[in-house]
């Protein structure tokens, strides 16, 4: 019915219920506004004041009131129950305080469990139905409502039969158990290697490891010297995902490369045979539902419309990727050899980051340590200011928190204010590193915007989430160049989301389809790379020196030397998606060897045999068979970019193109309209089979990959494709 996962009287009353703006004047608030958020056990009163208004509301459109009543009432549903989904969400991963953890684990399974009451209610479907058959009455965003939620109610197998809807329900609740422990095993086993002497650690990493000593209480899975280095301090490396990112690219000691690397990929034991359950749910679900697997049961509402174009489009960029990456293998194989002094080394998997570090650095004179002096967190908060004010003249300000908003003393609390229209929406920013938070970078919805009436708009809440080492006591928080990238990203995802102005929070900001929604973030993370844009507001962390254009141009540079191994890896990681979610073999095989056998297959790097790097892909749950979203965004992003943003990244014109054209749409109108309306027809492409797929030129073009595509394109024209 309601995608909540998406990042989900006599006459109608519409309500804003439960929520304060929590100005910060001093009078006590609930967590993120909500009153009833004052203490833990406060998410109990939010979930039952849900369903007792969903209630009331269920009754209510039960009577078919007239299309237009029906679709406001359960977009309020919608919006009452998501309220209560996304709190919960964020308060499950990034609250300090487990008493608020665990209140909000309840409380997110008691929503999700009335959902499937929902999901299932007959008179809702009949309802909607009903507001669809009558859709001249409506206007065309709750036509759409009208239409997406009345597949959302077939997907959830309202069709079936008692027995058989039965099933689905089991099912679905088994989906959300599994994701949810596949997270949270993520989180309790990252996995470490025990490395002596402490001295094999560079000391610029030694901030992620923990200082231990061998005793002779038993062997230590690591690097051992021999039992008569007993007293020999040591360091235990954590193999969470970023710090195994930078223990790869800035460790020379191979050994340690090597162990930190199949212990990072091998971890969680328990996600295996969580996966193979979730592969088995999924797929069943998907053809109880009519669907042939549960790629297509993802796909089929998206631009792609069909998880074989999906799976055509992957290989044709495949195809056109592969000899530039096989360059790039062998240039990394070259300097590998060449620095080690052994003219017949292979080249691993642990050794890329490293040698492609090592190469730019070579090339191009860059240290990534003087690269970071120049963006301290601080300073980038600053540029995202600059980019609001420049681009769309709003004022994004730091604001005060009332007491009991915040959930950490790090989160700051932001505004979005435009001159004449106001206050348009309240940004939370989380982006320092602690125990026991969602170890990754995200967008979390709090609250989607919809129009309450003629004179009054409900105003988006979203929080930013990242994990950069430090805190805001601290002077010394420096970003690495990528983590620049990253909260540009996650940027951009706040921006649609803030800047929407859709009728329904239905389609608020990111709940668009999903091979539409990744498109702003990806956007914004070339005004990470734009030297314009860098000079306003990365300044070195002690002189106060703007960052110099060749450091920019260097920097650029460098990210070009290996992009099409970066690209092959995306693609890689989307067939591997796709293939786990598509079509199910009669022979059950294990994830791992699909995963090895698609890395040989589709990528100049080999599978080291008992690493399960599936096993902490998070992206498995929530862009299940979506993961391929990330490229479409890609391509889409590169068209954008060339041709409304490139020649003036910075102008109120650009801006305001993007703001009227596209982010204030959210997911309330067609995708390819909005694309075609915002650049032109040369966006994307329409299929025979009615799917759609983006137009890569731009991103070859950027890339250098053009004759790669030219003769892929002859090659086609050759083969009839």
């Amino acid at each position: 019915m309601w995608k909540l996962t998406r990042m989900v009287t006599a006459t109608l009353r519409l309500e804003a219920r439960g929520y304060h703006a929590a100005p910060g004047d001093g009078a006590p608030t609930g967590l993120y506004g909500f009153h009833h958020l004052k203490t833990a056990g406060g998410f109990r009163h939010f979930v039952e004041e849900a369903i007792e208004r969903s209630a009331e509301l269920v009754k209510y459109i039960s009577s078919m009131p007239n299309a237009a009543d029906i679709i406001r009432a359960m977009d309020e549903i919608s919006d009452t129950v998501c309220s209560v989904v996304d709190s919960a969400e964020l308060c499950r991963n990034t609250h300090p305080d487990r008493e608020y953890v665990e209140e909000a684990n309840k409380a997110s399974l008691r929503i999700n469990e009335y959902l499937h009451y929902l999901n299932t209610n007959y008179s809702l479907y009949t309802a909607v139905k009903k507001a669809e058959h009558e859709g001249h009455l409506l206007t065309d965003e709750a036509r759409r409502a009208a239409k997406n939620l009345r597949i959302d109610f077939e997907k959830g197998g309202i069709h079936l039969p008692g027995e058989k809807l039965d099933r689905v329900n089991q099912l679905n609740i088994e989906i959300t158990q599994l994701c949810r422990q596949f997270s949270e095993n993520i989180i309790d086993d990252p996995g470490y290697v025990d490395v002596f002497p402490a001295s094999r650690v560079p000391k610029h990493l030694r901030h992620l490891c923990k200082p231990i000593h061998h005793s002779s209480s038993g062997e230590s899975t690591g690097l051992l010297k021999s039992r008569n280095q007993m007293k020999v301090k040591g360091s235990r490396l954590i193999t969470e995902p970023s710090a195994l990112s930078s223990i790869l690219q800035c460790t020379s000691d191979e050994e340690v490369r090597k162990l930190a690397y199949i212990k990072g990929n091998s971890v969680p034991h328990a996600n295996s045979g969580i996966l193979d359950k979730l592969i088995a749910a999924r797929h069943e679900l998907a053809q109880m539902v009519g669907y042939k697997n549960y790629a297509d049961f993802v796909v089929k509402q998206n631009m792609a419309s069909s998880s074989e174009l999906v799976v055509s489009f992957l290989h044709e960029m495949s195809d056109i990727v592969k000899d530039k990456a096989d360059e790039e293998f062998k240039a990394i194989l070259s300097i590998k050899r060449e620095s080690s002094g052994q003219s017949c080394a292979d080249l691993e998997p642990w050794d890329e980051a490293y040698y492609t570090a090592l190469m730019k650095s070579s090339v191009f004179d860059l240290d990534s340590s003087v690269v970071a002096s120049y963006f301290p967190l601080p300073q980038c908060i600053e540029g995202m200011k600059m980019l609001s004010r420049s681009l769309f003249n709003v004022i994004l300000s730091c604001i005060p928190m009332s007491p009991g908003e915040s959930w950490h003393p790090d989160v700051l609390k932001m505004s979005l204010h435009h001159p004449e229209e106001g206050n348009l929406g309240i940004l939370y920013l989380d982006l320092y590193s602690r125990e026991g938070k969602y170890p990754g970078c995200a967008h979390f919805a709090i609250r989607g915007g919809r129009r309450i009436s003629d004179m009054e708009y409900q105003l988006p809440v979203v929080a930013l989430v990242c994990n950069f080492v430090g805190s805001s006591n601290s002077s010394f928080t420096r970003l690495n160049h990528w983590e620049v990238e990253t909260l540009f990203h996650e940027f951009g995802h706040a921006l649609h989301s803030l800047f929407s102005r859709t009728d329904y929070q239905h389609f608020s900001g990111t709940r668009a389809v999903l091979d539409l929604a990744e498109t702003p973030s990806n956007l914004f993370e070339y005004y990470a790379w734009d030297f314009r844009v860098l000079k306003t507001f990365a300044k070195h962390y002690s002189t106060g020196e703007t960052i110099p254009r060749k450091l920019v141009e260097s920097m650029q540079s460098a990210r070009k030397m290996f992009a099409a191994t970066e690209l092959q890896r995306q693609i890689f990681y989307a067939l591997v998606d796709q293939t786990l979610f598509g079509e199910q073999a009669a022979s059950t095989r294990d994830t791992s060897s699909v995963v090895a056998d698609l890395k040989r297959r589709y990528t100049s790097w080999k599978h080291v045999e008992g690493t399960h790097w599936q096993l902490r892909f998070s992206h498995l749950l929530n862009y299940g068979a979506g993961y391929y979203s990330y490229l479409y965004a890609k391509c889409f992003a590169a068209t954008i970019w060339k041709n409304l943003c490139q020649e003036d990244p910075l102008s109120s014109a650009c801006g305001t193109t993007l703001r009227t054209k596209f982010l204030q749409h959210g997911g309330g109108k067609e995708p390819a309209d909005l694309l075609i309306d915002l650049v032109g027809n040369g966006i994307l492409k329409k299929c025979d089979g009615g799917g759609i797929v983006p137009d890569i030129s731009s991103l070859c073009e950027e890339m250098n990959l053009v004759e790669d595509a030219k003769l892929k394109g002859n090659r086609n024209t050759v083969l009839g494709e």
